[in-house]
């Protein structure tokens, strides 16, 4: 049986090589022969995730023809890329894209760093604020008061406090998509709300199809429920989403699910436009595939003179092809462990059956503290202060990247809490070796991809300002050299302590 999970058209796959040749460094390399260029241009699509892992690639025929090259060129480039663990071929069943053996593997997920540590450790493993004081006390004092008729029943709620139901199915009749509290499921975060998803609509060996990159926790989440992820390559810079592939891929790998970030996607931060988002769910309904949004970013616009477009959920009011979760995680505080669904009520009501097995229902008293910010008013002025904190943190950040790191490449998103940064030509995994060594923790670019793609991206998050920010480049600076001169084996003097 074949390993591929998608495939890479020839002239897709043309345009992508073609494309290297624009690249800064490009003119005046040294000259290689015709096929070692082509190998060397497929070996580099796969790890920067531009083409995914286990994509099958074109005919050597085919290609052959769409880069008017002879077919033996194109033979010996995939025969030395078969030799280099870039590529797998099995008779009749074609050429697939793989990633060495001997590679570094993508970390499985992204853990805040213990508080203690943060003396002398810059963290930019998550992509998490500190709560937008005083509201959390605010809430927390709000909820306390509101408790003890609660505190006379048995607690479980499955579906969620029924008032913190009908406030977020206001809210989305307030966006413009008349819901019911029967449409809205609270969960343990967003993660326990795509996680229920997952098990109530993805078995074992079933197909999920997922933005390349994607979110790192969630792609470890469905690796770990045994489903089989379907890469789905992004467009450069904030482009995002390209249509014509996700319409191949949907309906060429027929997965029974697809998650996608379409609101400052996590890690580019790119914002679908609403011809995209329409063009998704069209080609989600069409494949019969359930398409999984992602809301958590949604809020978090820090360029106020964006116009934001319609939610995805606008273009599939019923909800019969499209689930969106949402959550308090990002747009209030980490620790504020709030999610929901919004689906259609028979979906819903599965969902709150399967919970009986799981984790019964969401802490009440957190519950309260949302629905008393909701009520209030206070959520809109505490996400006001995270979007102003975001913002300031943004700018300080890509400042003194660009000042310290001059070859990095990336798009400055509008909105969101990550940048994804291409680290000009070195290999992530390595920075986030010796970054840890000289006092900064980054994540590297394969946690975010699908057996190890994006090796030369990392990715950063807006989460500190100021002289921090200023420090973090300098010492993602110092890892750079190190990684390339070579010297990154050598041992690093440990990091300086830093109190900003």
């Amino acid at each position: 049986m074949a390993q591929w999970t998608s495939a890479v058209g020839a002239a897709q796959l043309a345009r992508l090589i073609t494309s290297q040749q624009e690249r800064p460094g490009v003119a005046g390399a040294r000259k290689l022969p015709a096929y070692r260029t082509l190998a060397d241009g497929i070996r580099l699509l796969v790890l920067e995730g531009r083409v995914p892992v286990a994509a099958r690639l074109p005919a050597e025929r085919e290609l052959a023809g769409s880069l008017s090259l002879s077919r033996t060129t194109v033979a010996a480039a995939y025969e030395a890329l078969r030799g280099e663990g870039f590529l797998e071929s099995r008779r009749g069943a074609g050429s697939w894209t793989s990633v060495p053996a001997g590679n570094p593997l993508p970390a499985r997920g992204l853990e805040p760093l213990p508080p203690e540590s943060l003396g002398s450790m810059i963290d930019l493993g998550c992509a998490a604020l500190p709560a937008p004081e005083p509201w959390l006390t605010k809430a927390v004092q709000g909820a306390l008061e509101e408790l003890p008729p609660y505190a006379h029943t048995h607690g479980d709620y499955p579906a969620g406090l029924p008032a913190l139901r009908r406030m977020l199915a206001d809210r989305y009749t307030e966006r413009g998509i008349p819901t019911m509290p029967e449409q809205i499921m609270v969960t343990t975060g967003a993660m326990g709300a795509i996680d229920a998803i997952c098990s109530l609509f993805a078995g074992r060996g079933e197909r999920i199809a997922v933005e390349s990159p994607s979110y790192a926790n969630i792609l470890q989440l469905m690796r770990a429920a045994g489903v089989r992820l379907v890469p789905v390559a992004m467009a450069d810079g904030l482009s995002g989403w390209d249509m014509t592939v996700w319409r191949q891929v949907l309906r060429d790998a027929a997965p029974r699910l697809a998650y996608v970030v379409a609101d400052f996607h996590n890690p580019t931060g790119a914002l679908a436009s609403d011809e995209q988002r329409r063009a998704m769910v069209e080609a989600a309904r069409s494949a019969g595939t359930v398409l999984v949004v992602d809301e958590t970013m949604a809020e978090l616009q820090l360029d106020p003179a964006l116009e934001m477009p319609r939610p995805v959920c606008s273009f599939d009011p019923a909800g019969s092809s499209v689930i969106t979760v949402g959550s308090a995680s990002k747009a209030f505080w980490a620790g504020m462990r709030i999610g929901w669904v919004r689906a259609a009520p028979d979906v819903i009501r599965s969902l709150v059956a399967a919970r009986a097995y799981a984790d019964l229902g969401t802490p009440v008293l957190e519950q309260l503290a949302v629905n008393w910010l909701m009520r209030t008013g206070g959520w809109a002025q505490a996400v006001q202060i995270r979007r102003d904190q975001a913002r300031e943190n943004r700018d300080a950040l890509v400042a003194a990247v660009r000042r310290e790191l001059p070859d990095w490449e990336f798009e400055v998103p509008r909105g969101g809490l990550t940048l994804w940064a291409r680290a000009g030509g070195l290999s992530g995994s390595r920075l986030a070796e010796v970054g840890e060594r000289v006092g900064v923790r980054v994540p590297s670019g394969p946690r975010f991809g699908v057996d190890g793609a994006f090796e030369g991206y990392v990715r950063l998050p807006f989460t500190v300002g100021g002289p921090v920010a200023e420090e973090a480049a300098a010492r993602l600076a110092a890892a750079a050299r190190l990684v390339g001169t070579g010297a990154a084996g050598n041992t690093a003097e440990p990091p300086r302590t830093f109190v900003a």
